[in-house]
């Protein structure tokens, strides 16, 4: 069985696998290649398409052998290669075939002319590739070119070319590729009628693969960039991904050995860090980051769609919840909907989606929605089978592990309450009655920094969204908050908002604060399955007083006024911090407690801040220093969290 350590190259090869096998059990090397069922049933074409200006893409096309009747087209475009995957290499020519096509089983029975395509730039096809590409662009060099354009003339050629076709066009594509079917749909070709972006990469700064709250994703951009780089193209060489050579098993000890971001960076070499070090130097919300935000273009859309996301993605959670909002703003004529999953990156195209690490689902939740949700949308809107989608927003609601419909998300029903911090560890919905200048501190140490997982391991692992916290909750560093047991059910629908009064003793500090469901120590039940989509199958355990991460999210506290310009604390002075965390939609259970955490690093998930108000880029490791924490809980200054909860 093919294994993947590392994370983040895991979910890397998941997108490069999605184009072929989403779906299906990853097979043995030995029989990735030819599997008995897609040889017989459909027959491989390679092209190279012309654009409009002569650049060639690569484009792979499977055709059903039944030429009874028409087909419509389903399409993926790819960074990652359209050859067939074995063993992280793409492997070219029309003898080679997958063991499976299209995003789930039932369409591929059901049968599509199924087609991918290298991106310009990228292994087959010519021309130049930009990373996240510029819809907009002053000047564009020779070979570059914008994925809508290259939509347009690939569906134009496959209309024209392609015998056995009913003139519709579907695309889907799952991370980086959902980003490309995004990016392909604006000003859409009136052929395209529907399109499902599955984990979009959407705005690279704001809370995707780059920058969750102005911090830094080392862990897995280290990852993914020690692999992901600029090579010479077209060319038939097999190109293998690697993951790259720690020396240890333990991320947390490789990173904080070298501390800061340009000794880390040094660990690469320069092809590694060609597309890598951009993402470091600007650090702050600029132009490079602007151009590459596609959510500013998604307009004059004539398809359906259909955004997916999951709950635990912990690389584009935020992408999808994004996407769907902004297409929302801006169509009114088509289908728009979301579907929200308990799943971590990519995990409803290849597994089961019953559990996640040690939490558990109940349900194979990955099967439900390839055949209920998925494959309906595309049977209707490509061959007119079936009916139109009903709900807009089909939401997946962790706790109760049950399905709801919403006619749009967030639901208009979920009031916000706050949760406010009070004495003794304490979490209460009514506002404290504190003396003046009462706080809880802490003292947060760059040279001992809290870990983001109670393990070791490198890279990202995908449990790490639903994580036990007892380890975190006991440390000095890490202030605990939690409620009484529920005496009922409360439900949160929509985004997480921190609401704090900080201060501290140094000129910079992050601000991370994560929200828990407590597990009552009496909990009965026992997980004893393993995970195939995880990293570390997790052994039997018990889940009494479990503390279940439900969302973290970090704010670098230089930006908790403006992204663009950062501004340094004053030492000692109080400040007002509010952010956005991701949505949810969870229920805490009667009999469980809700907890806050709020801590200050988060280590190596996020780069470390060395608390002095400095450019992360260049900060040496002088400057990172210890400080003193303060979270107020005074009139007029009282933290706490609030929550969009739905009335029972």
């Amino acid at each position: 069985m093919i294994r993947i350590k590392n994370s983040r190259l895991a979910c890397l090869l998941l997108a490069l696998v999605s184009a072929v096998l989403p779906w299906s059990v990853l097979a043995d090397a030995g029989d990735a290649i030819v599997k008995p069922g897609v040889r017989e049933r459909y027959t491989k074409y390679e092209y190279r398409i012309p654009m409009r200006d002569g650049i060639r893409l690569f484009t792979v096309v499977y055709v059903p052998k039944d030429a009874a009747k028409t087909y419509p087209f389903l399409m993926i475009r790819t960074p990652y290669g359209s050859g067939v995957h074995d063993s992280g290499q793409a492997r070219y020519g029309v003898d080679f075939y997958p063991n499976a096509l299209g995003p789930s089983k039932e369409m591929e029975d059901s049968g599509y002319i199924f087609v991918s395509q290298d991106v310009r730039g990228r292994y087959m096809s010519e021309g130049v590739w930009q990373e996240m590409t510029p819809h907009l662009k002053a000047l564009r060099q020779p070979g570059e070119g914008t994925e809508s354009a290259d939509m347009h003339d690939t569906v134009e050629w496959l209309l024209k070319n392609i015998p056995g076709n009913n003139g519709k066009v579907g695309i889907w594509g799952v991370s980086y590729p959902g980003f490309y079917t995004s990016a392909s749909i604006i000003d859409s070709h009136p052929a395209i009628k529907a399109a499902s972006p599955q984990a979009p990469v959407t705005d690279l700064y704001m809370g995707d693969d780059s920058y969750h709250g102005g911090a830094f994703m080392l862990a897995a951009n280290f990852d993914f960039y020690s692999n992901f780089t600029v090579e010479k193209n077209p060319t038939v060489l097999p190109k293998a991904w690697h993951p790259f050579d720690y020396g240890m098993q333990d991320g947390y000890a490789y990173f904080l050995k070298y501390q800061n971001l340009p000794q880390i960076t040094a660990q690469l070499n320069e092809k590694q860090r060609e597309l890598l070090l951009p993402t470091i130097a600007h650090n702050t919300y600029d132009d490079f980051w602007k151009s590459r935000n596609i959510a500013a273009h998604l307009t004059n859309i004539h398809a359906a769609v259909l955004t997916v996301g999951g709950w635990y993605d912990a690389e584009d959670l935020q992408g999808p919840l994004t996407t769907y909002q902004t297409i929302k703003n801006s169509q009114k004529e088509h289908y728009n909907g979301l579907v929200m999953g308990p799943w971590s990156h990519g995990g409803w195209g290849m597994a089961d989606g019953k559990n996640l690490g040690h939490v558990s689902f109940d349900s194979k939740t990955g099967e439900y929605y390839r055949k209920h949700i998925l494959f309906p949308f595309f049977e209707y809107y490509l061959k007119g089978n079936g009916s139109k989608p009903g709900a807009e927003a089909t939401m997946f609601e962790t706790g109760t592990n049950v399905w709801r419909s919403y006619p749009s998300w967030p639901p208009q029903q979920a009031k916000k309450q706050t949760l406010y911090f009070s004495a003794n560890g304490s979490l209460n919905w009514n506002e404290p009655r504190e003396e003046f200048n009462t706080f809880d501190s802490y003292i947060s140490d760059p040279k001992k920094p809290v870990p983001f997982i109670p393990y070791t391991a490198t890279g990202v692992p995908r449990e790490y969204m639903v994580s036990d916290q007892r380890f975190a909750a006991t440390r000095p560093d890490v202030l605990t908050y939690q409620t009484e047991p529920l005496e009922e059910d409360v439900t949160v629908a929509g985004p997480v908002e921190p609401a704090l009064f900080v201060s501290t003793s140094g000129t910079d500090a992050d601000w991370i604060v994560k929200l828990i469901d407590v597990y009552p120590a009496e909990y009965p039940e026992k997980n004893t399955g393993k995970d195939r989509m995880n990293d570390v199958p997790p052994p039997a355990m018990t889940m009494a007083g479990y503390q279940q991460l439900v969302r973290g999210e970090p704010l670098r506290g230089k930006f908790r006024n403006s992204f663009e310009k950062p501004e340094p604390f004053v030492p000692g002075k109080v400040a007002a911090i509010r952010y956005r965390m991701p949505d949810i939609l969870h229920t805490f259970r009667r009999g469980h407690r809700i907890m806050v955490q709020v801590q200050s690093s988060w280590f190596p998930l996020i780069d470390l801040n060395p608390q002095k108000f400095s450019d992360l880029a260049t900060a040496k490791t002088e400057d990172f220093q210890a400080a003193t924490q303060r979270i107020y809980r005074s009139p007029g200054q009282y933290s706490g969290i609030v929550l969009p909860v739905l009335p029972r």
